[in-house]
């Protein structure tokens, strides 16, 4: 049989509080025989489960349908606020078995202004307290907010939902308890054009008679301390925080009450005395307030709050996953360094907070902790930290076992000293991100790949949060665009990062200026100027991967007038098609090592890369006429280039790694001088001894065009590669996650510059698509979309004897992996229902090819077979084979 799951609306599993208009529907497939396919579907809709079996109750009903979309639009009745939609996917196979089924729900936020009632509200600046710890700056510290809300009900209600969201950052709170496992809600937005909110169920959380709503209330990125700038950013968003929500709750009998911010509300702080995203979290425990959350009956101490505005804004229901606390890491060593001063080592470098159990302090017993990466000497290495303090204080109550975790910043480190406490440290890290289903898998026989595919998939988990950041330790913490851009192929491998992306890609389109610039980072913080090339082409080259890899046409169509408007852009102020002018910042192939590629090429090749994707993407929108002038474009930039920066011999100006990766992975070359480009490469490569010199652009490129030019001999020795500059070399060094940069510490030269050297940084990380893709061996046709089309290419080599990689795609599960051993190569795939592959063995003699045991050719599922330039090609129908071959060697394979 042929069965759905993973079924998701708007990419996400069971969404509670959504506004889409009209949801996207979609489901996977599996199957225990192979062929399978779906041959029809059937979706339907009801208010309660039961009903989805009753055809009179139904409210979408899309009847049987003939195909084999794993998607389907809702197009049934005007969905309704604050409503739970139960929905069942029926399919039927290709020979019209069935159907086998699968069900899930999806519920609707507050759809429409009217459905608001809620007003801002926040603290008296009048009442503004004055603390200590002052900031660096001499501001002072600003309390968090502590609001409460007491409230009456006639009975125990059936359901209660509570929307909530903060200008900063906020934990909700309800009759003495924690709503919730979100953290950090409600992320990171373009605020002046959207605010998210978060919906909650809290009916097992309300009583009949007397209950308590109450919120903490941050600064968060709305009014504290924001990249680089050493101002709090009031000057972008808000100078303090305030807080918006709305719990509503139904009775049995049908009655409703909403309980909303307003004037009601009172305030006071807390044991929180400072919180800040970059800077850490005061905590005094003296002045908490016991059972302030509580339905207590008094408001003694607190004060009325004001109300800040009585609109609610740009509000939308949060679309993707919310950061979470995913997991706990526990202490590797203690490292004791005076009497009451530990460094913890967690043995990863990671991003999040500690939880420290504290035991029979004294009253006023200040316990300091600091946050690095990594050790100097045996001591904290902070510098690289910039501005921000990365401190947690926490000031005890005094008696018995008190428990400190900061709730309102968030830190990047594998080290925490703790000062002013005895003895080892009861403490864990608690390891914060957007909570994208890690569904990915790579491994190889090799430990140090293994624990380069470690680096990056921490370092994704590290910097998706809220937005795909450059760094989580320093000042900094902006979504660089073409960080994200050159990470996104290793990314949507390793996880299920659709949402993540489309939600982002709002902020990059509400960055683009009226004369079609997009800016170096969004949302736009800091640095309000046109981006970069590599940099402001993020916001063509994301929109059309996700397109490719999920399928995401709403993704695609919502981004492309503002793709059009970018290449309009350098095209109106390149009219020969050299993009010389308006170049942004124009960082070239950041932090390239001993080479510089010229400016030009680079950014020239991306002008093609750009027009040649607006083409594309207007020809999957239907735009046929937009499509044809782009590829005219990209065909007259293409020669501009070659006439510019191609020699008669094949050299490529600069004559770097990356402007013959450049010219090579973006089809700038004429035919018959692509060999002697490739061989201007790979000489460079050797005469270095197989080092690299490739910045943030290049690295993605490196490995892959090696491999699909025949010099894949080249790419394993880049990978395998242990001195400097290498993957190798930071590990063998202790890496943990990717550096920023190559040279972050070398034992010829120590540190890098702290202005600028973070040792948890993606970019450098992007050869991870290479390691699916290539070294295991999953990938799409260059027509395919969403996997349907399958091509499999296990590529053995270097030191490898085996690989293998799984990932979730939007059809459902594709695996590949290989091995080598006596001669013989095997080779195990998985093809998704309804999807096809070819699969490419390399091996010495294609009549040894067997799957199974038997000659492939009479086996099911097996096309066709037929010699290629690996050794055989095998189109493949769904389902799991192992194919084995005779093999003698990747060297006899290379050339």
């Amino acid at each position: 049989m042929t069965h759905p799951y993973g079924l998701r609306t708007e990419h996400r599993a069971e969404p509670l509080g959504l506004d889409a208009a009209y949801p996207r529907l979609s489901w996977k497939l599996r199957a225990d025989r192979r062929a399978a396919a779906q041959g029809a579907y059937r979706l339907t809709v009801a208010a309660h489960p039961s009903d989805l079996d009753d055809p009179r109750r139904l409210l979408w009903d899309t009847g049987r349908r003939t195909g084999e979309d794993l998607e389907a639009t809702w197009d049934g009745p005007a969905l309704q606020s604050a409503t739970r939609y139960h929905w069942r996917v029926e399919i039927w196979d290709e020979r019209g078995e069935g159907p086998a089924s699968a069900q899930s729900w999806f519920e609707t936020g507050l759809l429409h202004r009217g459905d608001w009632s809620a007003v801002w509200i926040g603290r008296d600046p009048a009442r503004l307290p004055q603390v200590d710890p002052p900031t660096d700056d001499d501001e002072p510290s600003r309390p968090p907010l502590q609001l409460r809300r007491e409230f009456d009900l006639d009975s125990v209600p059936v359901r209660g939902r509570l929307y909530a969201t903060a200008r900063g950052v906020y934990e909700p709170r309800l009759n003495g308890g924690r709503v919730g496992d979100l953290e950090l809600s409600p992320g990171w937005t373009e605020y002046h054009h959207r605010i998210q909110y978060q919906t909650y169920d809290v009916t097992d959380l309300l009583r009949g008679g007397r209950n308590v709503l109450g919120a903490v209330v941050a600064d968060g990125w709305w009014s504290g301390y924001v990249g680089f700038d050493a101002r709090r950013p009031a000057q972008h968003y808000g100078d303090h925080p305030s807080f918006l929500a709305q719990l509503v709750v139904d009775f049995a009998d049908g009655s409703r009450q909403v309980i909303a911010t307003d004037a009601g509300w009172v305030e006071r702080p807390g044991e929180i005395r400072a919180a800040d995203l970059l800077m850490g979290e005061y905590v005094d425990a003296r002045h908490a307030v016991p059972g302030w959350d509580a339905p207590t009956g008094s408001n003694t101490g607190f004060a009325p709050v004001i109300v800040d505005d009585t609109e609610p804004g740009p509000l939308v229901a949060e679309p993707d996953q919310p950061i979470r606390v995913t997991r706990e890491i526990r202490p590797v060593a203690n490292h004791h360094r005076t009497s009451g001063r530990t460094i913890v080592d967690f043995g990863q470098n990671l991003v999040g907070r500690i939880r420290l159990t504290v035991r029979a302090a004294a009253a006023g017993q200040a316990i300091v902790v600091r946050h690095a990466e990594v050790l100097d000497n045996g001591e904290l290495y902070l510098d690289n930290l910039r501005r921000a303090d990365a401190t947690d204080v926490y000031v005890a109550a005094g008696g018995g076992t008190e428990v400190f975790e900061p709730r309102f910043t968030v830190h990047g480190f594998r080290y925490v000293e703790i000062n002013n406490l005895a003895g080892d440290p009861e403490v864990v890290a608690r390891v914060l991100h957007n909570d994208t289903p890690f569904d990915g898998t790579f491994e190889c026989s090799d430990s140090l790949v293994n624990q380069l595919q470690s680096n990056i998939t921490w370092g994704q988990r590290g910097n998706f949060l809220a937005v795909p950041s450059d760094c989580p330790q320093r000042d900094e913490r902006l979504g660089w665009l073409a960080d994200a851009q050159i990470f996104a192929p290793t990314a949507s491998r390793n996880a299920d990062v659709s949402g993540f992306f489309a939600r982002w890609l709002r902020d990059v389109v509400d960055g683009q200026d009226a004369d079609g610039a997009f800016r170096d980072v969004a949302p736009v913080m800091a640095l309000d100027r046109e981006a970069a090339p590599a940099w402001g082409d993020a916001g063509v080259i994301i929109p059309w991967h996700l397109w490719r890899c999920y399928g995401d046409r709403v993704a695609l169509e919502r981004s492309f007038p503002s793709m059009v408007a970018w290449v309009d852009h350098i095209r109106r102020h390149n009219p020969d098609l050299r993009w010389r002018h308006r170049t942004g910042n124009s960082y070239g192939d950041w932090l390239q090592v001993d080479a510089t590629t010229p400016r030009d090429v680079l950014s020239t090749a991306y002008f093609a890369r750009s027009a040649e994707i607006v083409a594309d993407a207007a020809e999957v929108l239907g735009h046929h006429d937009v499509a044809t002038e782009y590829r005219g474009l990209r065909g007259a930039i293409r020669a501009a280039f070659i006439d510019s920066y191609v020699g008669d011999d094949g050299t490529v100006d600069g004559s770097t790694q990356t402007g013959y990766l450049l010219a090579l992975a973006f089809d700038l070359l004429p035919a018959n001088l692509v060999r002697a480009a490739v061989d201007h490469l790979a000489a460079d490569i050797e005469k270095r001894e197989m080092r690299l010199t490739t910045g943030f652009l290049g690295v993605a490129l490196l490995c892959p065009v090696l491999a699909d030019h025949g010099r894949a001999d080249l790419a394993y020795a880049l990978l395998h590669q242990e001195e400097f500059p290498s993957w190798g070399y930071s590990i063998r060094n202790g890496a943990t996650t990717i550096w920023e940069r190559w040279d972050g510490w070398t034992q010829h030269g120590g540190f890098q510059s702290p202005a600028m050297n973070s040792f948890n940084h993606y970019s450098l990380g992007s050869v991870g698509d290479w390691l699916y893709g290539r070294v295991a061996g999953i990938d799409q046709t260059s027509t395919s979309v969403g996997y349907r089309e399958l091509l499999l290419r296990p590529l053995p080599g270097g030191r490898l004897s085996w690989a293998r990689a799984q990932q979730e795609t939007v059809r459902g599960t594709v695996a590949c992996g290989w091995s080598t051993r006596n001669g013989r190569i095997t080779v195990t795939v998985a093809v998704p229902p309804g999807s096809t592959a070819i699969l490419e063995i390399p091996t010495s003699d294609p009549a040894t090819v067997k799957e199974g045991g038997r000659p492939a050719a009479d086996q099911p599922g097996v096309r066709t077979v037929q010699p290629s330039a690996a050794g055989v090609a095998v189109q493949l129908a769904s389902g799991r084979y192992t194919f084995s071959a005779a093999y003698q060697g990747a060297e006899s394979l290379n050339h």
